[in-house]
């Protein structure tokens, strides 16, 4: 049935106080009762001056028949029944007030942020963050969304203790140190009622900032030594969950020791993955994708194709479509058909559009007399190549050609092409074992003893392209390729810019995501970085598959119209090798 109307005098009977919207029901203890209006049907109408309760949502809700909200005017009677008189001493408000009591406003639910003496009973969980993870990833505690945290007094002083020096670790616990002090001067902040994680600018941190600001007694086995960090930090996990019996603590280390100590102890632990990139090492994006069998019968009718230069377009649908990524190499291999290497050069809604690749595996197109041996290889070549690819990165076990496809390409492009002005090769200075110390000379001679694999492709690259040309003209060769490539060490790359340089990145692996941004950025106009590793050779303490830079670098640029990524499959080296590769 609709509605009867609102009537025109309503807002007289409320006076001006009753117009301010406040959750809290003191707030309407003291104003006056709506004027009764001389009808049989005011018991059923008439507000009550006793406030409704709030309910668990934060809106108030009736208690009982007859009980009405104080703010709320009774049922609209319609005009032609009955009219409340108009009292002369209350003034009627504005007229923009009167739609505004037509809608039946409720008291805004009160907002109140969440305290360690008062915590919810919602899914949010509270983390308490070990000094590892802090001192691992100074952004920690911006990364856990809505659930809060929890941070002992044994950290703060284990952070004090580690902000000395110019390592990694110091710089991160100084930038700790600092984050802590901006959320602790917070406007109106509290630090015994907690301290919004967003009031610095970090909005997808919804959670609150505890730290322990009084002693927690916990009941931890004897055989624990109390004087130790760890086990103070395992008690104030213990008398959490004892404390808040409702909720789920859960301890956050990167120690794997604490972990199992704290499970052992029947405490809910877990390890810091925020860094990490992808779980498993087999998700790692390969860069090629083979298509199915069916793939051209399924597009008989919609293919279009066309000739440009010496490369053929095609532009197919299907729902192999979804699965492509740009500069991602696709391939039809079956028994009795034509094969097809292509490259997504452009995808649009449901269609893509693949270029042919130029075949490197002939010796026609050979590479300062390198060709490639295999489907891999060729795909990689075409990436090396290419101009308009800035970024290049190259996965593979050992003998897979990353080096040397690597050298070649950039001996051609600089030497005969003439498109970039020199080589510039650096990689991470970490070694298989212990340190033989430090090493005499200039940053290109300390550099020498790391760039063995530089010197053994490049005694492999002149030896084929001097040809018969007897001693001199290797020498003039060598002396020639040597003045077009630079080793730079990594340590003093901050704040240099490459312009039109080929850059060349060697055991990419070992890099952590930070290092790995800040030698990609060095790139000026005219600049190609390529990135190569072996992902099963980390040689970095505390870097895994799914952490390392290389792995960083291949998932945030997947799909850019400018870089392109393959992993090398098949190594080329010896049989050996690959024997060795495969069951060592």
């Amino acid at each position: 049935m609709p509605l009867p109307p609102a009537p025109s005098k309503r807002a007289a009977l409320l006076a001006p106080e009753a117009y301010s919207l406040k959750s809290s029901d003191d707030d309407f203890k003291d104003l006056p009762a709506p004027a009764p209006a001389p009808t049989a049907r005011q018991a059923d109408t008439s507000p009550r001056t006793t406030p409704a309760r709030s309910g668990a949502n934060g809106k108030r809700k009736d208690s009982g028949k007859g009980t009405a909200k104080p703010v709320v005017a009774p049922a609209p009677i319609p005009d032609q029944v009955v009219r409340a008189p108009e009292p002369a001493a209350v003034p009627a408000p504005a007229p923009i007030l009167t739609p505004v009591l037509a809608k039946t406003p409720q008291p805004a639910p009160a907002r109140r942020g969440r305290s360690a003496a008062s915590v919810s009973t919602g899914p949010t969980r509270l983390f308490v963050l070990d000094t590892n993870v802090l001192l691992h990833d100074p952004m920690s505690l911006f990364r856990f969304e809505e659930h809060d945290i929890f941070l002992p007094m044994i950290v703060l002083e284990e952070l004090d203790g580690h902000k000395k020096g110019m390592t990694e670790v110091a710089r991160n616990g100084r930038q700790t140190s600092r984050t802590l002090d901006a959320l602790a001067a917070q406007t109106g902040g509290d630090m015994a009622k907690g301290l919004k994680l967003s009031a610095t600018g970090h909005l997808a941190a919804r959670g609150t900032l505890f730290f322990q600001t009084e002693p927690l007694h916990d009941e931890l086995p004897a055989s624990l030594p109390q004087g130790k960090a760890d086990n103070q930090i395992l008690g104030v996990v213990h008398a959490l969950r004892d404390k808040f019996p409702q909720r789920e603590v859960i301890l956050v280390s990167k120690d794997i020791n604490m972990r199992v100590k704290a499970r052992a102890l029947g405490l809910a632990a877990e390890d810091y993955e925020n860094d990490k990139t992808l779980d498993d090492g087999e998700l790692l994006y390969s860069g090629a994708l083979a298509l199915p069998q069916d793939f051209w019968t399924r597009q008989s009718k919609t293919i279009e194709s066309w000739q440009s230069g010496s490369h053929t377009f095609y532009r197919v649908s299907g729902p192999a479509v979804t699965q492509f990524h740009i500069n991602q190499f696709v391939y039809f291999e079956a028994p009795g058909e034509p094969s097809l290497y292509a490259r997504v050069t452009e995808i649009r809604d449901k269609t893509a559009v693949l270029k042919t690749l130029k075949d490197y595996t002939h010796l026609k197109n050979a590479i300062w007399g390198v060709t490639s041996r295999n489907r891999e290889q060729n795909f990689a070549l075409n990436l090396l190549m290419d101009p308009e690819i800035d970024f290049v990165t190259l996965a593979g076990t050992a003998g897979t050609g990353k080096t040397l496809m690597a050298l070649a390409s950039g001996l051609t492009q600089v030497l005969d092409d003439r498109r970039y002005t020199e080589i510039i090769m650096t990689r991470a200075t970490v070694s298989v074992g212990e340190d033989i110390g430090f090493l005499p000379g200039t940053e290109e001679e300390k550099m020498g003893p790391w760039m063995g694999a530089l010197d053994d492709n490049l005694e492999f690259l002149a030896k084929g392209d001097a040809g018969g040309a007897g001693e001199w003209g290797r020498a003039a060769t060598n002396e020639l390729i040597r003045s077009r490539i630079k080793v730079k060490s990594m340590n003093f790359m901050r704040g240099r810019t490459f312009m039109n340089k080929y850059v060349i990145i060697d055991e990419a692996q070992n890099l952590t995501p930070k290092q790995m941004k800040t030698l990609i950025t060095r790139a000026g106009p005219g600049t190609k970085i390529i990135c190569m590793g072996n992902l099963a050779q980390i040689d970095t303490p505390y870097l895994t598959e799914g952490s390392s830079g290389l792995t960083f670098a291949v998932d945030r640029f997947k799909g850019w119209p400018h870089g392109g990524h393959i992993t090398l499959a098949r190594g080329e080296r010896s049989r050996l090798a690959d024997f060795a590769s495969e069951v060592l």
